[in-house]
């Protein structure tokens, strides 16, 4: 993972936090849960997996039933790729986000709409040791030969929050709007060892989180 990126994200994130923090009706949030993420792509067959992501956000007032939501989570999602003898590897992806999202109160301090971008600095993806060489099904590619990710890549996030002003449920999914595989079309030879076509793949997640304002 890029470091400095990371560093800078957290930055502006925790500057944002400050900023927001002279507004009336501040709520400074900490959360966790689980999710099950995918990789939709034509050049492998995926399935999904379980991880688990964490993090801070600040929800203040922003227009009448209108709110704004400053967060910053780290994660740790899975999902597998098919081999060439129908086994399935397991990868697994670790990074940050940070996320600015407009909130509609449908019900003032208990249930929400929430929808808005998230940036997210990935790290490589990691697969076990015993998986590193087999091979993915329809390629000549072996499971390490993907590894080397997009290190930045963009997520809409579209969810509803329900719950009392301390206590909250959140439900949420994201779909990666880039190809977070791009970085491997760099490699002409990675390029001919998965038959010529260009790589593209698209995170999708769907996540079940509490959060609790303090």
């Amino acid at each position: 993972m890029n470091k400095k990126l990371t560093l800078l994200l957290l930055f502006f994130a925790t500057l944002g936090f400050a900023q927001y923090g002279n507004r009336d009706g501040n709520r400074i949030g900490i959360s966790a849960g689980i999710s099950q993420t995918t990789l939709f792509t034509n050049n492998f067959k995926a399935s999904p997996g379980m991880g688990f992501a964490g993090g801070l956000s600040v929800r203040g007032n922003y227009y009448n039933n209108w709110s704004m939501i400053y967060g910053m989570q780290f994660f740790s999602n899975n999902f597998s790729l098919e081999s060439s003898f129908n086994q399935d590897i397991k990868y697994n992806i670790q990074g940050v986000q940070v996320r600015i999202l407009f909130s509609y109160n449908v019900v003032e301090d208990h249930v929400s709409l929430d929808f808005g971008p998230v940036l997210q600095v990935n790290g490589k993806l990691k697969v076990d040791p015993t998986d590193e060489n087999r091979i993915l099904k329809g390629t000549l590619l072996a499971a390490n030969q993907i590894v080397d990710i997009s290190p930045v890549s963009g997520n809409f996030y579209l969810g509803c929050s329900a719950g009392s002003k301390t206590i909250r449920a959140v439900l949420f999914y994201e779909y990666g709007f880039t190809n977070i595989l791009n970085k491997l079309n760099k490699d002409d030879a990675l390029k001919v060892l998965n038959n010529g076509d260009t790589f593209k793949g698209n995170l999708g997640s769907i996540n079940g989180q509490v959060i609790i304002n303090l």
